[in-house]
């Protein structure tokens, strides 16, 4: 059997592993688009710091690691796939052409960059690759002027090492006029500002970014900013252009099944790249998260494999360190139709906890400040078990999740 795995993040390498461990005698290929060993993204933040290297941000430590797997390791972007009933070939950007029996698409995300001009002038970058990291680092001085275009999740894992390296930093959260809007309720985002702001930060929630201009100066319709450095934060998308013509469904991702396979029989996907089968609501979404890549590699590899292994679904859950403060967002936080939800709020000591119920059982949450609460929240999201007379106390004290956790698992 002949497998290549297009891409080498947390998807790409766990299926490569779980390939070998499963079948020792295939062939397989493993391809990353970036130059260099594989590495884990959301490691950048820890370079910026200077915490670790960029060797410590390398996937696995042995330099011999897939060597020793008998795992051919490509630095080569891939161009074209074309496929069969049986299988195909995918075209490298080398020219050359590999054959596979099942292909493994799991390419990840690239950044979005605004729709506006001069996001290609020089000190502007994104913050996603080592390439990124080492020209953002070069710029990470005390009193260093620092503008991030965009107010999400990107940019929320980056904010720590900004504020850390002692440059000034200012924060344009664009038409939502809300910071991490994406997972967090406008109470929790409006605690997350206040704390970001006593920590020195300029947060801007009105006006729009019209331009960037030499400098680099972000101009907007209602001021103008200098910046030695403008980095630009504003989501990502599928890696999905080399896929053109090979018959694949994609939506806002590449449409698989619960085997992880695609629409052609013989292409699978995993992580960012993939729409796959949410936990809590049974629909089909991209969940860009690091422990669902890994397991949808893990996943994918062995029904790759000829094992029969459906996927439960993966849980949303958010972890972010935004400049110490610690927050999480698990499951169906907005809540559910005709569920019921509980919220405890103290602004003076930047805690949050929000439990969002359907009938008796949790079904999302949200928790600033208070991170002992988060496992047992987790495990009861994801055994569904019935709260029984906790859930009435929980509606009153959200603080007890703890103490409802251990009760029922007695």
């Amino acid at each position: 059997m002949k497998y290549v795995i297009i891409g080498a993040g947390a998807a790409g390498v766990r299926a490569a592993e779980t390939l070998r461990s499963v079948d020792a005698d295939g062939s397989i290929t493993l391809v990353s688009g970036e130059p260099g060993p594989p590495y884990a993204r959301m490691a950048i933040p820890y370079i910026l710091s200077g915490r670790i290297d960029e060797e410590g941000a390398h996937q696995r430590r042995e330099a011999n690691h897939f060597d020793l797997l008998k795992i051919r390791y490509l630095n080569n972007k891939a161009l074209a796939v074309h496929a069969g009933p049986d299988g195909g070939t995918v075209d490298l950007d080398d020219g050359s052409r590999l054959e596979y029996d099942r292909l493994l698409v799991a390419t990840g995300s690239s950044p979005s960059l605004p729709p506006v001009a001069g996001t290609d002038t020089p000190g502007v970058v994104a913050c996603w690759t080592l390439e990124d990291a080492r020209v953002i680092a070069g710029k990470l001085k005390p009193g260093a002027r620092v503008v991030m275009v965009g107010a999400g999740f990107v940019a929320g894992v980056c904010m720590k090492s900004l504020v850390e390296s002692g440059v000034k930093l200012s924060i344009i959260a664009g038409r939502a006029g809300q910071i991490l809007r994406s997972m967090m309720t406008p109470v929790g985002s409006s605690m997350l500002q206040r704390w970001l702001e006593s920590k020195g930060v300029n947060v801007i929630t009105k006006g729009r970014t019209e331009r960037i201009e030499p400098g680099p100066r972000l101009v907007m319709d209602n001021q103008t900013l200098d910046a030695d450095l403008i980095i630009l934060a504003t989501g990502v998308h599928p890696n999905l252009s080399f896929l053109e013509g090979v018959g694949a469904e994609v939506n806002e991702g590449i449409v698989i099944d619960d085997r992880m396979r695609t629409s052609v029989p013989c292409i699978y996907a995993a992580g960012d790249v993939a729409q796959g089968r949410d936990f809590s609501t049974g629909e089909w979404v991209v969940h860009a998260l690091q422990p669902t890549a890994t397991e949808h590699g893990r996943v994918a590899a062995l029904n790759m494999a000829g094992r029969d292994v459906p996927y439960r679904g993966s849980l949303s859950m958010n972890v972010l360190d935004t400049v110490g403060l610690n927050s999480y967002t698990l499951g169906l936080w907005k809540g559910q139709e005709g569920g019921e939800v509980a919220e405890l709020v103290d602004e003076a000591h930047y805690h949050y906890t929000r439990l969002c119920f359907h009938g008796d059982v949790l079904v999302g949450a949200i928790i600033i400040g208070a991170p002992n609460a988060v496992g047992a929240i987790r495990g009861l999201i994801q055994t569904r078990r019935n709260l029984g007379r906790w859930k009435d106390e929980l509606l009153k004290n959200p603080h007890r999740v703890v103490d409802a956790f251990v009760d029922l698992n007695e």
